[in-house]
């Protein structure tokens, strides 16, 4: 099938689960269009082939769309992050929908071994966020192995796709993501703080239920580290707790960035930033690089500035039900904080996220690759530390987004490597070798790109 056709054919059943669950036709296309492009924006060819899905669009469209839609390589889409809030029985058949669009993404254009090692990480991401099954490498729909070759990338990728249907689960309870939290890799003064934070709710709760005087306690957050040092990850499990603790009537995260908030005209802007703030409302909005809105002193910043005094404006009138989270580097959201009295007011925790040790780098990269039912060897394991050990810690580093992107390349590179074997057993299947964390072996005019660093604001 023509990259086109699948990504249509994906995208229609997508939108019958939609239907079902109560997810708006207009945003599950977006948000499914999005992780598409970002997923494929490797792939020569590909802005074409998802230009011919969405009318009108343009190469521009394709690459905003992928700029979007880069964040849920790695986590649930909005869309899904809300249904698993809800409980929505419909969250496992949205998730495998989801998983179908990142098989999809696979042939659009020609096809790499990089967007192959894409598509499986996001696939499995969107799975195990719904608490589907994890899935089974090396069998296609029909039960058959696969033999990952250069020409079939999409059944590669549809590795991650075969999850188990499952009955909705109830919500968690505040014991149960705390635990969750607990078991994250690293982030121990975070996890010092987010305990701590819980039973100074907790109590403020029950004194107020009991009738008794409690000094009003700002719930937002910010949140200061580096790029991949789990906010994202973390803001989530926030989200849920003040659900599970009855401060949040839903319990979703909405996660943004500037060009989410800032219209291209003054007034527009406080009107796109409104509608935002409503979609978060009963739950929690995630502000990535918040600084950005009041950076400078330039005409430009008065459209960030104005989507600032809206959010100040919209965290009052919604203070019972609304939580925000702004994150971002230390030393600008001090600046950022600083520069308008509303916010000062209103953000008085800061959370710092600590930069992952080769320890802790290692054991993410190891679930990442479990996560996606693919085994590091340990051979493969002491070839990651060495690069490790190799690349720089500056300020551009990516924390467990590099120990994310090394795993999507090496997937890429485990397919390249199986390419010419006709029925690979099962081990052949799941086990990532320490020549595929590694360029050497590599034809560079067949294999494409190498591990990069993305400009981006996801987080592992």
């Amino acid at each position: 099938m023509s990259g086109e056709g699948g990504l249509r054919e994906a995208l229609t059943e997508l939108l019958t689960v939609a239907g079902r669950a109560g997810v708006a036709e207009d945003r599950a296309r977006s948000e499914a269009l999005s992780l598409a492009a970002a997923l494929a924006e490797s792939a020569p060819g590909a802005p074409a082939d998802w230009g011919k899905v969405v009318e009108g669009a343009t190469t521009q469209d394709f690459f905003d769309a992928a700029v979007r839609g880069r964040r849920w390589r790695g986590a649930p889409t909005g869309a899904l992050s809300e249904l698993i809030a809800d409980g929505s029985a419909e969250k496992v058949a949205y998730a495998k929908a989801l998983a179908e669009v990142a098989s999809a993404a696979c042939t659009l254009g020609e096809p790499t071994m990089r967007v192959v090692g894409n598509a499986s990480v996001a696939a499995a991401a969107q799975l195990q966020a719904a608490g589907a099954r994890p899935p089974q490498v090396g069998t296609a729909p029909t039960g058959n192995p696969v033999s990952p070759t250069a020409g079939q990338a999409q059944a590669t990728a549809q590795t991650a796709t075969q999850p188990a249907v499952e009955e909705a689960e109830p919500p968690k309870t505040v014991e149960e993501l705390l635990a969750e939290l607990d078991e994250l890799t690293g982030l121990e003064r975070v996890k010092r703080e987010v305990h701590r934070q819980v039973a100074v709710l907790r109590v403020e709760k029950l004194r107020t239920e009991a009738g008794l005087k409690s000094p009003t306690i700002t719930r937002h957050l910010v949140f200061v580290g580096n790029p991949g040092t789990g906010k994202t990850t973390v803001a989530r499990l926030v989200s849920g707790i003040y659900k599970a603790l009855g401060l949040l009537s839903k319990g979703q995260l909405v996660e943004v960035d500037r060009s989410e908030l800032v219209a291209g005209y003054l007034g527009q802007t406080a009107t796109k930033t409104a509608e935002v703030v409503a979609s978060a409302a009963g739950g929690v909005l995630f502000i990535d690089e918040a600084y950005s809105l009041t950076a400078g002193d330039t005409g430009a910043d008065q459209y960030g500035r104005e989507a600032v005094d809206t959010l100040v404006k919209e965290m009052e009138d919604r203070r019972d039900d609304l939580v925000v989270i702004v994150a971002g580097y230390p030393e600008p959201m001090e600046t950022f904080i600083a520069a308008n009295p509303g916010l000062a007011s209103r953000f008085r925790t800061t959370i710092a996220f600590d930069d992952y040790s080769d320890d802790e780098l290692t054991d993410i990269l190891t679930g990442l690759s479990e996560g996606a039912d693919y085994e590091l060897v340990p051979e493969a394991l002491e070839r990651f530390r060495e690069i490790l050990a190799g690349t720089p810690r500056d300020r551009s580093f990516g924390n467990g987004r590099f120990a994310r992107n090394v795993l999507e390349a090496a997937i890429g590179r485990h397919a390249w490597r199986l390419r010419d074997v006709t029925a690979p057993t099962k081990d052949q299947l799941r086990q990532i070798l320490a020549e595929d964390l590694s360029d050497e072996a590599e034809d560079h005019t067949d294999v494409p790109e190498q591990v990069e660093q993305d400009e981006q604001g996801d987080e592992a």
